[in-house]
């Protein structure tokens, strides 16, 4: 193994990421970051904000995990649980792996959708966008065997169907059309394809008991645990392995594909590794979203808060809109930025360092641990709703205050 490739797994954790985003938080504490100022005496506000939200949703604070599947309940109904009811089977193991398959191909699908695009869902008649949309679409689609190659087992998901997956198929499946435009779905359809030829490429991984399919990954996790326990770190950092090779090209070390990791000139380190950032955003979505699955297939997760809160325009926008975090120049506002801009790294960076300053600060004010309040739940609670109703307050259209040109594959 080269010095390179050695560093490159060094970043492929949650470790690594909010390692580096406290570097960065470090620097605008200081006052020496070029795009932002931290208004630290703001937080307390912002954790107000939080925890009234909390409260609205969830009265006695018994707070879900955040992750995929509180987009598949609509009006207390479970969508996925009632699919499985009529299709699914009894025993643990494979329903955890249909799980594994709805959870990856979702959240592969949930980049941001942009705030034209409506799902058309049949069984309420209403138009519903953003993640919850792009969830329900990806179940229905999951459901009636999209994604599957076995039209005696629809819910499951094939590499052979993966790699099959074009652009008009998910066209037809997220109902898109000129009036009903859906962001980067190019970069979705492409996505799905990469991980498809993943999937077929390593058996080991994926076809352990089954025909090659992302639920696989559930027997290698498996195999990784002891004792029926396995860490959340450790789902992370094999999420990062298995999948990193997927995304689009990016940046590369030592032949590994680093994902979603990001320079910044200000993260000075020694070797290789030198200003890079990673952020690790949808893998670390995924991985809070595969923990109830495990859970419910009999195995303990620990550690849930060794992942970190997730570098996403939700987070961020409460940070901005709340005032913890000010541009430099106001006008940044108005533009577009690419996703790898000094900007956008770091704004994303300093999100995941707040949002651990920020839960320390709401488990004071209402005298709970990280044991009975993880960070699981209070992003669920939590961060993202106070971000998105801040958002719908301070623009009439929900926005994030920052833009970001999205190809589908980050936010």
């Amino acid at each position: 193994m080269s010095d390179e490739t050695a560093a490159a797994s060094l970043l492929l954790n949650a470790e690594a990421v909010r390692s580096r985003a406290h570097r960065m938080l470090a620097l605008g504490l200081d006052d020496k970051l070029p795009n932002f100022r931290v208004e630290l005496a703001r937080l307390d506000a912002a954790a107000d904000l939080v925890i009234a939200t909390m409260r609205e949703t969830y009265p006695s604070l018994a707070i879900p995990f955040h992750s995929r599947w509180r987009h598949f309940t609509v009006a207390g109904h479970n969508r996925f649980d009632a699919a499985e009811h009529l299709a699914g089977s009894s025993d643990r193991f494979t329903r955890a792996r249909s799980a594994f398959d709805l959870a990856i191909i979702s959240v592969l699908l949930d980049a941001g959708a942009g705030t034209q695009w409506r799902y058309h869902d049949a069984a309420t008649g209403e138009l519903i966008g953003r993640s919850e949309g792009l969830a329900l679409a990806s179940l229905d689609m999951f459901a009636g065997g999209a994604f599957s190659s076995d039209p005696r087992d629809s819910l499951r998901a094939d590499a052979s169907a993966l790699m099959a997956t074009t652009p008009l198929t998910l066209s037809k499946g997220f109902q898109v059309t000129e009036e009903n435009p859906l962001v980067g779905l190019a970069g979705r359809a492409a996505l799905l394809q990469a991980l498809g030829a993943r999937v077929a490429a390593n058996p080991g991984v994926f076809a352990r008991n089954d025909r090659a399919r992302p639920g696989g990954l559930l027997d290698h996790l498996v195999a990784l645990s002891d004792d029926g326990k396995i860490p959340a770190p450790r789902i992370l950092s094999e999420v990062l392995h298995q999948l990193g090779p997927i995304w689009p090209s990016r940046l590369t070390l030592g032949g590994v594909a680093l994902g979603d990791c990001w320079r910044h000139p200000l993260i000075v380190t020694p070797g290789p590794t030198n200003e890079l950032v990673p952020l690790h955003k949808l893998s670390q979505w995924l991985t809070y979203s595969l923990i109830e699955p495990l859970q419910a297939a009999g195995f303990t997760v620990t550690d849930l808060d060794g992942l970190t809160g997730l570098a996403e325009y939700r987070n961020g926008g409460l940070f901005v809109d709340s005032g913890v975090l000010a541009l430099r120049d106001p006008n940044q506002a108005a533009r577009e930025h690419d996703v790898g801009a000094a900007l956008i790294v770091e704004w994303r960076a300093l999100t995941v360092a707040l949002l651990d300053r920020l839960a320390s600060a709401i488990r004071a004010k209402l005298k709970m641990d990280a044991a009975t309040l993880p960070l699981a739940k209070i992003l669920e609670g939590g961060t993202w709703a106070a971000g998105r109703a801040i958002a719908q307050k301070r623009r009439a259209d929900g926005s994030p205050p920052i833009k970001v040109v999205s190809d589908g594959t980050v936010f």
